[in-house]
This record gives structure tokens, C-alpha cells and sequence, in this order.
């Protein structure tokens, strides 16, 4: 039997996901509505400095550090809480490779490697920086 809750009179609806503190918690205890979340949020940064990410005359390098002080923060944000799985690995690194090669000039089918435009970018693989973050934060419950 399951017990409604109210509050002054008014009866509270049991939702399958909610937003707290800027990520969505999900009843099931899954990630995969706060990773798309964070991917949309990363995007709208995006769009807010495309005019610095995709002017010709920035150099690639500070578009990176831009990139790496503004947009990745917002797609990390919360990424510590994460039980991270390949396939939220995969999205978040399609999202950032989409975005790199954006601001760099580069398609898919000028056929030049993942690894390159990285390197030329200056930008380490978000899956690093997700296992750092989440390295970091267990370190910080430990002590």
C-alpha cells in the first residue's frame, strides 16, 4: 500500500525524476537524464561564446583554454556523483569531439584523427577529466 504525501491539504505527485541543486536526481537511481542535462547545458555555453569559438582569427590555442574554462565546467558540472558507464563516457566524448572540431574547422570528412585535433587544441579527453573530478571527490569524502 503505498502512502500519499501532502503538505497543508495538497497531495504531492510522485515524479519519476526531479532537479536539485542543478542536477536531476531519477527515481531508478540512474545518471542518464542528468548526463543529457549537462551535455544541453555544455551546448548552450557553447552558443553563448560562439562568436570567441569560432572566429578565424583566435588562435586555436586560447580558443582551447576558453573552451577548457567555460564550456567544460558546465558539462562536468556534477560529474563526480556519477556511477560513470561506457555509455555515458561515449556521449560525453561525442559532444566534446563535435565541439572541438567545431571551433578547430575540422569535419569528418577531412578524415584527421580524434587525438590531433585534441593536440592541436590543447584539450585533454573528458573522460580524463571526469575520472580526475571523480578521483578528487573521493579523496575529499576519505579525509
Amino acid at each position: 500500500m503505498r502512502r500519499q504525501l501532502t503538505i497543508d491539504g495538497d497531495v504531492i505527485g510522485e515524479v519519476e525524476s526531479f532537479k536539485y541543486l542543478g542536477s536531476f536526481v531519477q527515481k531508478d537511481g540512474g545518471f542518464d537524464i542528468d548526463v543529457k542535462h549537462r551535455i544541453k547545458c555544455g551546448w548552450m555555453k557553447w552558443r553563448e561564446a560562439s562568436g570567441v569559438l569560432c572566429d578565424k582569427r583566435i588562435p586555436i590555442r586560447l580558443k582551447g583554454k576558453f573552451y577548457k574554462s567555460v564550456v567544460r565546467p558546465t558539462m562536468l558540472y556534477g560529474s563526480e556523483c556519477w556511477a560513470v558507464n561506457r555509455r555515458i563516457e561515449q556521449s560525453m566524448s561525442v559532444a566534446e569531439m563535435r565541439m572541438l572540431r567545431w571551433l578547430s574547422g575540422v569535419t569528418r570528412e577531412d578524415r584527421i584523427r580524434n587525438e590531433y585535433v585534441r593536440g592541436s587544441v590543447g584539450v585533454a579527453p573528458i573522460v580524463d577529466k571526469m575520472r580526475e573530478n571523480r578521483l578528487r571527490w573521493f579523496g575529499h569524502v576519505m579525509r
